[in-house]
């Protein structure tokens, strides 16, 4: 087997039997809406299991900026946050970096937008090239003062009344609904959201503990409803779930390596994010749920996979609709599964994947390619072919292009543990964006 790190060919042996347990640090998502929500509480927060990981910085550096104290033990994985209340933000000396976090410039757009400073928000040359109108429109619907640069990042904010609306979003996505109920704690008339399908409602469940009159809608449409917000947010105290997109490819691991057996401790089952191992599950992975609860108002669970022989055929499996709402982030990792299960499997409904921290569908499908798999590319997705493994090695050494993308390049790790061929992947340090353990946990 073989593998690279900055550029250089560097094998291994072939990959063991995944056996043990881990217990994943906070889920992102969550981790994200902890730290900004613990800055506008007033008092201090405690957050325990919290993930020191880049696209978190990123939030915890613009809170900072923003004049905000917050301290993280990387050690014990504890961080402490003294809040500022809902109006307590200083006017940053320069822009907000926001790196390449999306979740950190739209969160925060939605806060500013309301909190009387003024600021610009920026990131890295890929975040700035996302497309920010979703945000942009609404929340100029709501009264901000927000202009955009061609529809895309920076967005330079300034003070502003803010009332409530009712708006459809016209993609289900978390992302945009929580910058629109963040906008609407600052609003004098109710904000409800609706969607086309379900999105996370991680926003929703913490903004309810803290003090605040929001409610998630499912019938007869999805989405939410937030009364006008005149109190203070109460500080938190809570130890995060562990983050299912980090779970994800290590069950991937699982279900590739015969003779795995593995457990992932109190990971974040939340229904809206569930929907990867539900598509494991079709795939035939021997998958169970055990020690079901709540930590921190979230449902979650032990996840124990033990590798089962994969069956020899299947009939064709498409994935679109809802469920691709459920599991967007993990869509990359399905796909290494998918490529080593005997079967014809389609995504479809999965466009939003272009306008990630890359375009993760052609990524995907030139790397799946260059491994000597056959895949048709779509705007919304793609229809791969799969294979029994290892998979017969090319001629020539596999290179991958991951254009700095840490969920690509951990898909092609797992994927050239089934091959003899040499396989360049040319940037690993992004994974410390969201998964630094990685390797050292799957001895890559």
């Amino acid at each position: 087997m073989a593998l690279s790190y900055n550029h250089q060919l560097r094998h291994f042996r072939p990959a063991a039997p995944f056996v043990g347990e881990y217990a994943p640090l906070g889920d992102k998502s969550l981790s994200h809406r902890a730290l900004l929500f613990a800055a506008l509480a007033e008092g201090e927060s405690e957050i325990r299991n919290f993930p020191a990981s880049g696209v978190i910085f990123a939030m915890m550096r613009c809170l900072r900026a923003l004049g905000v104290e917050c301290s993280l033990d990387e050690a014990t994985h504890v961080l402490r946050v003294k809040g500022v209340g809902l109006r307590g933000f200083k006017d940053p000396e320069g822009p907000l970096d926001c790196g390449n976090s999306a979740t950190t410039l739209r969160l925060l757009a939605g806060v500013l937008a309301g909190a009387g400073v003024t600021c610009t928000l920026t990131g890295s040359a890929g975040l700035c090239k996302r497309p920010m109108g979703r945000i942009v429109e609404p929340l100029r619907m709501m009264g901000a003062e927000i202009t955009a640069t061609n529809g895309c990042a920076p967005l330079t904010i300034r003070p502003a009344k803010l009332t409530g609306i009712s708006y459809t979003l016209p993609v289900a996505s978390a992302q945009v609904k929580s910058c629109l109920l963040l906008a609407g704690l600052y609003a004098d008339a109710p904000t409800a959201l609706l969607e086309p399908g379900p999105s996370r409602d991680h926003t929703e469940r913490m903004l309810a503990a803290m003090g605040v009159q929001v409610r998630t809608v499912e019938r007869p449409a999805y989405g939410a409803v937030m009364l006008p917000f005149t109190g203070t947010l109460q500080p938190l105290n809570l130890d995060l779930p562990g983050d299912i997109s980090s779970a994800a490819f290590l069950l991937v691991r699982a279900y590739l390596l015969p003779g795995s057996d593995f457990r992932i401790r109190r990971v974040c089952i939340n229904p809206t994010r569930t929907a990867i191992l539900e598509a494991l599950q079709r795939f035939g992975a021997d998958l169970t749920f055990e020690h079901e609860g709540l930590l921190a108002g979230e449902p979650v669970a032990d996840l124990h996979i033990r590798h089962r022989p994969i069956a020899p055929s299947f009939e064709p499996i498409t994935f679109a609709g809802e469920c691709i709402v459920r599991m967007i982030d993990e869509l990359p990792a399905l796909l290494i599964a998918a490529a080593l299960t005997p079967a014809i499997t389609s995504i479809r409904d999965a466009a939003e994947l272009r306008t990630k921290e890359s375009d993760r569908i052609r990524l995907m499908v030139d790397g799946l390619r260059a491994f000597g798999l056959e895949v048709e590319e779509a705007p919304d997705g793609c229809r791969l072919k799969g294979r029994s493994a290892p998979l017969l090695p090319p001629a020539d050494p596999i290179a991958i292009h991951t254009a700095g993308d840490h969920r690509v390049a951990m898909c092609f790790a797992l994927l050239a543990t089934q091959t003899e061929a040499a396989v360049e992947i040319d940037d690993f340090d992004c994974v410390r964006e969201s998964f630094p353990d990685f390797f050292a946990l799957c001895g890559l």
